[in-house]
């Protein structure tokens, strides 16, 4: 494939020659760039959330006591799930271990917050999702123990 420089796109087709040559170089960026900034960005929100309920704990009971009120499920319990989650799912997105089970709990996560914690919060779910869905349907990439451990495991077969 040979690349044309900038100033012949422009001259064969202007701005929209340029729009094609800057699409073809960004086409040529790997798909795992993007899986792994997908599982850092999640992985930090997630992990500092998990790092300021632990900081103190009867303050997050009473926090999912008398702010989060989740229907049916004690506050405590409620905390401790929560908290697990948000920690091993991080702790699992970082290293790209189980990466879409991961993704699946924190998820979850994100629809109880969602649906019955912070409906009004919409936005930051969103952004917080979208990477999500980009490793479930994707994967966690070549930069991953996921992708090292089907490799072994192919490799065995």
């Amino acid at each position: 494939m040979t690349m044309m420089n900038p100033v012949a796109a422009a001259r064969k087709g202007g701005i929209a020659g340029l729009y094609v040559l800057a699409l073809k170089r960004l086409n040529m960026l790997p798909l795992s760039l993007a899986q792994l900034a997908s599982r850092l960005a999640v992985a930090h929100v997630f992990w500092q959330s998990s790092q300021s309920k632990l900081a103190s704990w009867p303050t997050t009971v009473q926090l999912f006591t008398l702010e989060y009120r989740l229907p049916v499920i004690d506050p405590g319990v409620a905390a401790g799930l929560a908290t697990t989650a948000e920690l091993s799912g991080s702790i699992l997105m970082f290293l790209g271990l189980f990466s879409r089970l991961a993704t699946l709990m924190l998820l979850g996560v994100i629809s109880t917050i969602q649906f019955l914690v912070y409906p009004q919060n919409w936005p930051d779910h969103l952004l917080w999702t979208a990477p999500l869905l980009l490793i479930l349907t994707r994967g966690a990439g070549v930069v991953s123990l996921d992708y090292l451990a089907l490799r072994f495991f192919l490799r065995e077969r």
